[in-house]
């Protein structure tokens, strides 16, 4: 019997197939990057016999073969009318076995926080050249398509407040990706609508226009005085700021990035997963939106972390 409002503690793959067929309304969810960080738990038996965390694995071909196994149970446990959003960002190979994480660890924390960083990088991978990234997000969405999902898009979350780069020969890396699966041809999906300066951007009927002050999200540079108009179907690049926290987990969700995933892709009273609980910002915007949900969590603390922050959610009046 699944649970709602729930964490679950426990390996990802070993939780999911706890839970019964076809019974997940969403999936919102950021694996642990690969070669990003040690988060110091205990190794995981794999069921290719590999002993360790995800993201930690000698090559990213046995991190994406692990997601892979992850993304099938997910696929087994959403409805045929399920959706699913992965963020998941990429690393740098390197020639010299380099970490990406270096620095202090901050002794209030027994799993740390971010010191300083230098490039994020790997051990020398194959035909992957040092310094290259490896092109894991790609990688992952061809692999999921090749294994029937549907990919209906790639959302480029935009960070305009990105950590700052040491590197002086290449570009700092200011976006992620989101990629946006489903199931099946039809799924349940409510469309979402951003503001325009242009009030014929989206064919549909014309709306009353609201003043700049009006204005809360979408994107658009708006000047002083200009009218928008709210009828434009919401676009692929979504501009949202990180979030600092003060706890242990080093990555956090914006809950403004989560917020559209969740409106379009969870009906009201739905269950959304997040199959990496974390900090619980999936759960604290299914609270608050009257969304049902499930985290699935293996550190202890984070949990503990996570029902702080949900249980002090008020539901929205207006959904």
């Amino acid at each position: 019997m699944l649970e709602k409002n729930k964490i679950y503690q426990g390996h990802t793959p070993d939780v999911l197939k706890s839970f019964p067929d076809d019974s997940i309304d969403c999936v919102i969810t950021s694996p642990p990057y690969w070669s990003l960080r040690d988060y110091q738990l205990e190794p995981q038996i794999w069921d290719d016999g590999w002993k360790g965390q995800l993201g930690l694995e000698p090559t990213f071909e046995l991190y994406l073969k692990h997601l892979m196994q992850i993304f099938g149970e997910v696929k087994r446990i959403l409805k045929p009318t399920g959706t699913c959003f992965v963020n998941l960002g990429d690393s740098y190979a390197s020639g010299d076995g380099s970490s990406r994480h270096i620095g202090y660890q901050d002794p209030k924390y027994k799993n740390g926080r971010a010191g300083d960083f230098i490039e994020p990088s790997a051990y020398p991978q194959g035909n992957v050249q040092p310094k290259s990234l490896c092109a894991i997000p790609e990688r992952f969405k061809i692999m999921m398509i090749d294994s029937g999902w549907i990919c209906r898009n790639t959302i480029i979350w935009y960070k305009r407040n990105c950590m700052p780069s040491s590197a002086n020969d290449r570009f700092t890396v200011d976006y992620e990706y989101v990629h946006f699966f489903v199931k099946n041809p039809k799924y349940w999906f409510e469309q979402q609508f951003e503001p325009s300066i242009y009030p014929n951007d989206n064919r549909k009927a014309r709306v009353n226009p609201l003043t700049a002050k009006d204005h809360k999200s979408g994107g658009n540079k708006i000047a002083k005085g200009d009218k928008l108009y709210p009828n434009r179907n919401k676009r692929c690049v979504w501009d949202v700021t990180t979030k600092g926290f003060s706890d242990a987990h080093f990555a956090v969700f914006p809950e403004a990035l989560v917020e559209p995933m969740l409106r379009s892709g969870c009906p009201v009273d739905g269950i959304v997963c997040d199959i990496f609980g974390g900090s619980g910002t999936v759960a604290k915007v299914a609270k608050k939106l009257k969304r049902n949900w499930i985290l699935i969590e293996l550190n202890p603390e984070y949990i503990k972390m996570a029902n702080k922050r949900i249980k002090h959610v008020q539901q929205d009046l207006f959904v």
